[in-house]
Parts: C-alpha cells; sequence; structure tokens
C-alpha cells in the first residue's frame, strides 16, 4: 500500500479519509471479523480500514471506484479489487460467486449514502451484516422510532427488513479533510423472518404517507389507498411520522393483490 497517503481526496467521490487510529481499531472490534467468513469492503480509500482488517481477516474483497487507488490496492496478494461503481456492482452475484453470505463494511461517500443503502437493500438475502460509517444525521434517520422529526420514509423503508442500531459517534477530526459534519457507525442485520410483501408496493406506501408529512395522512395516503379500492379500517387521522414500520407492513400486506 506504499504511496497510498499521497493520494489527493477527489471531491467528486466524496472522499474523507479516516485517520484516528484508535477509532480504527474500534470499529473493526465493532465488526469482529472472523475466519471463513466473506468479507467485502466498499470504498477502502487509503486503506484505514483494509489493514487492520487485513490482519484479522484474509482475503478481503474491496469495491473501490477511483483507479489510482484500485491500482495501489491491486499490488496486494490478499486483496481482490472489485474496480466499478458500487451501484452497479450485483451482490446477489457476487454472494453466488464466493459461494457464501456477505459481511459488507465501508465508509460510504456521503453523497451517494442512501442509494446505496437501498441498492443492498435489493441484496438483502446474501447479507449477514454490514457496518457502515455515514453522516450522523442520516443513521440517526435509520434508526429513528416513530414520534419524532428523524423518522421518515428511510427509516420504514430499511428496518422493514433490518435490525439497525447506531452504535459509535465519529467526530469530523478523525478525517481528513475533515467533513462538515459529524459521523457515526451503524449496524445493519436483517431480520431472520421478514414479512413477505412487495417492497415495491411498500415504498409506494410509504413515499405517499409522507409526501406531506406535516398533514393527517388522509390528505395524502388517504387519497393512495382510494385509488386502490382499500376498504379496511387504517386510523389516517395521524401523521406519517406517528405509524410504527410494523403498522405500514401490515398495510402493504392488505393492500397487496390477493393470488
Amino acid at each position: 500500500m506504499a504511496g497510498l497517503k499521497s493520494h489527493i481526496p477527489r471531491k467528486r467521490f466524496g472522499q474523507h479519509f479516516l485517520t484516528d487510529k484508535a477509532l480504527i481499531d474500534a470499529i473493526v472490534d465493532l465488526i469482529d471479523p472472523q475466519p471463513g467468513e466473506t468479507l467485502v469492503e466498499i470504498g477502502p480509500g487509503l486503506g484505514a480500514m483494509t489493514l487492520p482488517l487485513l490482519e484479522r481477516h484474509k482475503p478481503l474483497t474491496v469495491i473501490e471506484l477511483d483507479r489510482d487507488l484500485a491500482a495501489r490496492l491491486r499490488t496486494r496478494d490478499d486483496v481482490e479489487v472489485i474496480e466499478s461503481d458500487v451501484l452497479k456492482v450485483d451482490f446477489n452475484a457476487l454472494s453466488v460467486a464466493k459461494g457464501a453470505k456477505l459481511r459488507v463494511v465501508g465508509n460510504l461517500p456521503y453523497n451517494i449514502s442512501t442509494p446505496i443503502l437501498f441498492h443492498l437493500l435489493d441484496a438483502v438475502d446474501v447479507v449477514v451484516d454490514q457496518h457502515f460509517m455515514l453522516q450522523k444525521e442520516v443513521v440517526d434517520r435509520m434508526a429513528a422510532g416513530p414520534g419524532g422529526k428523524d423518522y421518515g420514509r428511510l427509516s420504514v423503508m430499511l428496518q422493514w427488513r433490518y435490525d439497525i442500531e447506531s452504535v459509535l459517534d465519529v467526530p469530523p477530526e478523525a478525517f481528513d479533510p475533515p467533513p462538515r459534519v459529524d459521523s457515526a457507525i451503524v449496524r445493519m442485520q436483517p431480520l431472520k423472518t421478514p414479512p413477505a410483501l412487495d417492497p415495491a408496493l411498500l415504498g409506494a406506501l410509504v413515499t405517499s404517507a409522507f409526501s406531506q408529512r406535516r398533514k393527517l395522512l388522509r390528505h395524502s395516503l388517504g387519497h393512495w389507498l382510494a385509488e386502490r379500492g382499500y376498504q379496511g379500517h387504517f386510523d389516517l387521522q395521524r401523521r406519517a411520522e406517528e405509524v410504527p414500520v410494523d403498522e405500514f407492513v401490515a398495510l402493504a400486506l392488505e393492500v397487496a393483490p390477493q393470488k
């Protein structure tokens, strides 16, 4: 990995490199890689987490878009480099190729973190768990319960498939260059027995519900349900942020066309 420290962060890739060794060790402890697991790191960057992970677990698969960093990572024989935009990586196919479920980790680019989370949602069945560094505001929204301003579409669309926990706060000074926001590590563990529903239907339902979040649901979700001929008894005299995830899921199952 010689020469990585001379790399200049690229703004268009949202690059902020983690440099605090104590924090890096704490993050690797949280991940706790074990022999025989298939570990995939998104955005290894300068190798701040890659090298400590390799001290505990070999080999390691990394996904890196920056061609210069990818080329340098390829100099190691214990790292498999996928040089690609992570949004174009087929994690289901990767799991098949590895013959195992994946443990996915990474310091995600903050400018596309939400699209990455939704992309991985399509591969949740082949994932053991995920540990990501994200903007703290995003982690708060991911893990939020109903009743507050942080609870929204992102909370519902992830929590119906994952158990989500914010496990470590990370200050800006832990990075070079320092971002203008606080960061946090989130742990995402797929639920063992998720409800069998159409994610696209749930997504449309939840998007409608939160489209006018300051108004009662009868002004938004009520119209969406009426268009589908819904005759049930879902309480529309609430705001979207007051409805727990399990109630959105139950409603999606009610609305789903009967087979």
